[in-house]
This record gives C-alpha cells, sequence and structure tokens, in this order.
C-alpha cells in the first residue's frame, strides 16, 4: 500500500519528472519552459516554509504530488489558498487526486485557512469535476488570457469556503502545526487512493 507523505527535497527530481510532460505536452500548465532541478528545489523549499507540499509514493516511486500556496500575495489574503495537484499517467483516475486535495484541506483547516482555491485551464473537463465532486464552485473565468501550442488559453478560478469566522484565527505555517495531526491526516487519506487494488 503506497502513502501520502510531505515532500523532502530528496523527491525533486522525480516531482519535475511528474510535472515535466505537462508543460511540454499539455495545457493543464502555462509554463513554457521545464525548470531546472536546482530552480524547481527551492520552489518547493519556498512553499514547505508555510504550505504543505504533498508527495504520493508506492513501492519507492513516486506517483504524484500535491500542494498549497497563498492566494494572491498581499497580507489581507492570507487566510485563502491556492491547491495544485498533479498526477503520473500510471497513477491517474484511482481516487489520488481526491486524496490529495482532502489531505491539503484538513491540513489547511489546522493552519487556519478558511477558503481554498483552483485555477485551472477553462477547458480542462477532468481539473473541472475533480474540484466540483469536492465542492468548489465557479466563481470566474477569464477568456483568452494565456497562449500556448499554437492556440488561446482561458482560465476559470473555483473556491470552496471551509469555515467563515467574523474575524479569522492567526495563520498558522505548517511547520508550527502539530505534526502528529498532520501525520494523521496523512495516514487516513492515503487510504483512500486504490492503487494496486483489485
Amino acid at each position: 500500500m503506497g502513502k501520502i507523505r510531505m515532500a523532502t527535497a530528496a523527491d525533486t527530481k522525480a516531482i519535475l519528472d511528474i510535472y515535466a510532460p505537462y508543460i511540454e505536452h499539455t495545457n493543464v500548465t502555462f509554463e513554457y519552459v521545464v525548470p531546472t532541478e536546482a530552480e524547481f528545489a527551492g520552489r518547493i523549499e519556498e512553499i514547505l516554509e508555510k504550505y504543505p507540499y504533498l508527495v504520493y509514493e508506492e513501492d519507492g516511486v513516486i506517483g504524484g504530488y500535491a500542494y498549497a500556496h497563498q492566494f494572491m500575495v498581499r497580507a489581507a489574503s492570507q487566510w485563502g489558498a491556492e491547491l495544485s495537484v498533479y498526477l503520473a499517467p500510471a497513477f491517474q483516475k484511482k481516487g489520488l487526486g481526491k486524496a490529495f486535495y482532502r489531505a491539503l484541506m484538513d491540513i489547511l483547516r489546522l493552519q487556519n485557512v478558511e477558503k481554498v482555491y483552483g485555477c485551472i485551464e477553462a477547458t480542462n473537463r477532468a481539473s473541472y469535476v475533480l474540484h466540483t465532486s469536492l465542492g468548489f464552485v465557479e466563481t470566474a473565468v477569464f477568456p483568452r488570457c494565456g497562449f500556448k501550442h499554437g492556440k488561446w488559453l482561458g482560465l476559470m478560478w473555483l473556491e470552496k469556503p471551509m469555515v467563515e469566522r467574523r474575524e479569522p484565527l492567526p495563520f498558522q505555517r505548517v511547520r508550527d502545526v502539530d505534526e502528529k495531526k498532520i501525520t494523521e491526516i496523512l495516514e487516513t487519506r492515503s487510504k483512500e487512493v486504490h492503487i494496486g487494488q483489485k
């Protein structure tokens, strides 16, 4: 049985190997050029300063990854987080995307995040279904805001409130959250993945 766990610097190459084909062959990401391993390691490290960055490992193979980061950069937006998930082809349609998102949201609640967001290419039906199945609702579409692989692309934003308070509680960095609680979340959500099961 595989497991969802926090990413480490040692996972950088495996994570980048999953991400690179999305850059080179799809419009899922608007990025054009595959980053270097060093650059990508820096991205992972920067996210882990405040937010969860997760991988799924099965028999020593990294099959996917997911992470959160702040929605917009100003201080007033610190209670919102954008989520992203990328899966290797052999690990798709096994419940991993949902398990990743549920794990991220569970951890973000402990960080006092109040709302989560997804930003997807507007015609990405699989991602739209993933988000709406988890309670996200479409809030905005920006047509013709990106150009890749010879065509104009749009972006769709979806959001999901997780809690609503009159005054938000202080945002907690992921490293300040009880490690035991995070471990329990990851163990629980790992059981939702159906890879290797008949």
